[in-house]
């Protein structure tokens, strides 16, 4: 079953500030004029209705997003880079997953349309336009573009539908399927015909509703037997259960409680779900000869029972009807949800720049000046004087100058490395 995937996402880098000047005929006085670097691409994660599955991503498991285009002279911003995007089934839970493999739920695309910002494009680079002032009229200084986000996701597909057949496995759940509506699910004679999740939509009159078929199970799936969590995992995300007993069974009513079990182990939450009891094959003589017998055992466990035949369809259309109605039941008394109140967080403003000595070199961390760079060389007279004056309106002179750094000694900020 292919519904769970990992992938890496690297977003597109911001392009490029330019280091420009503008001369012509006529223009003694035409200044700084490089352009500004065009911001890389986004990664989204969409839900799309259309798509049923998460094979696409079988084949590559790494996405890149377009860089943004670098500034040019006479003041030409670059091209942003184009986003990508990523379509996904209805109901796919995004995880965000850390270095040591530890996973934070980033979003339950949940309806068709929703999206995520999985991955975001850095920013593009100030050309040297942004660095010109009264005192610096010729900025040789520009900005490279921010490094795109990279994040490790993983992509879970899990089943959206209004009612789940359940049962253990060959009792007739396809067939089920087959007869209720207009899918069409493998049909065969042994076990786990079933490997992924099928749906369906039953139509009765003017209303409708969502069948699905997870794949059956066996006693311990709750640990991963079988088709275990793969089946488990579908089974949340239903609204209600036809839980589907084989009429030819020795012993139906011990399959039911052994399901429920299942069931509740998984998650109690799942043993909590409404179900209807379904006992399937009644066109095979022995299971019509115990009907009565079946009846009465499913009576004194405290359930009502429904029998069907798939194949000849037989009370199929009598459960489709009782199984709308317990959905309407469940729908007049669901109490509306309020919507959660908004919760703001400023971000603390950020402190500037700070320093550590990494052996005799003292290392200026400070995001505005790791990405700029110089145009000619850094030694030069003019570009100091520049670079001098950038550290002191950000607050990077201070800061070195309390670490302790004195004349002579290096210092790095970002790919810069000069002497102090």
């Amino acid at each position: 079953m292919f519904d769970i995937v990992r992938l890496v996402l690297k977003a597109g880098n911001g392009g490029d500030g330019a280091v420009s000047f503008r001369r012509g005929r006529f223009m003694p006085l035409g200044g700084p004029d490089g352009g500004d670097g065009g911001k890389g691409g986004d990664i989204v994660v969409r839900a799309e209705a259309a798509v049923d599955s998460l094979a696409e991503f079988k084949r590559n498991r790494v996405y890149r997003a377009e860089n943004g285009r670098h500034g040019m002279g006479n003041r030409k911003r670059g091209h942003n880079g184009a986003d990508l995007m990523l379509p996904v089934p209805v109901g796919t839970l995004v995880w965000y997953e850390s270095t040591d493999g530890e996973r934070t739920l980033a979003a339950d695309l949940d309806q068709a349309g929703k999206r995520l910002l999985a991955a975001r494009g850095g920013l593009g680079g100030w050309g040297n336009t942004h660095f010109a002032s009264s005192v610096n009229q010729a900025p040789y200084l520009a900005q490279r573009g921010e490094p795109g986000e990279e994040r490790t996701v993983v992509l879970e597909m899990r089943l959206i539908a209004d009612v789940g057949i359940i049962g253990y496995p060959n009792a007739g759940k396809s067939t089920l399927l087959a007869a209720a509506s207009a899918a069409r699910p493998k049909i065969a004679s042994y076990p786990f015909t079933t490997l992924e999740p099928v749906r369906g939509t039953v139509e009765i009159g003017e209303e409708r509703f969502v069948l699905a078929e997870i794949p059956g199970l066996v006693g311990g799936a709750h640990l991963g037997r079988g088709l275990g969590h793969d089946f488990l995992r579908h089974a949340m995300r239903t609204r209600m259960f036809l839980h589907l007993v084989d009429g030819s069974s020795a012993t139906p009513l011990e399959d039911l409680l052994q399901v429920n079990q299942e069931l509740a182990l998984f998650d109690p939450r799942l043993g909590q779900k409404p179900q209807l009891v379904v006992v399937s094959k009644v066109d095979l003589p022995e299971v019509s000869a115990r009907r009565a017998e079946i009846r009465e055992a499913f009576h004194h466990a405290g359930s009502r029972v429904f029998f069907i035949s798939a194949l000849s369809g037989e009370g199929v259309p009598q459960l489709m009807v009782e199984t709308l109605r317990v959905l309407r039941r469940m729908a007049d008394e669901q109490e509306p949800v309020p919507p959660p109140p908004k919760v703001f967080r400023p971000r603390p403003r950020d402190s500037g720049a700070s320093v550590h000595k990494d052996g005799d070199t003292f290392v200026l961390v400070a995001p505005a000046i790791e990405r700029v760079y110089a145009r000619g060389n850094m030694n030069a007279s003019q570009v100091r004087w520049q670079l001098q004056r950038l550290f002191s309106r950000t607050g990077a002179n201070k800061a070195l100058l309390k670490a302790g750094v004195k004349p002579g000694d290096k210092v790095r900020c970002g790919r810069l490395e000069w002497e102090w």
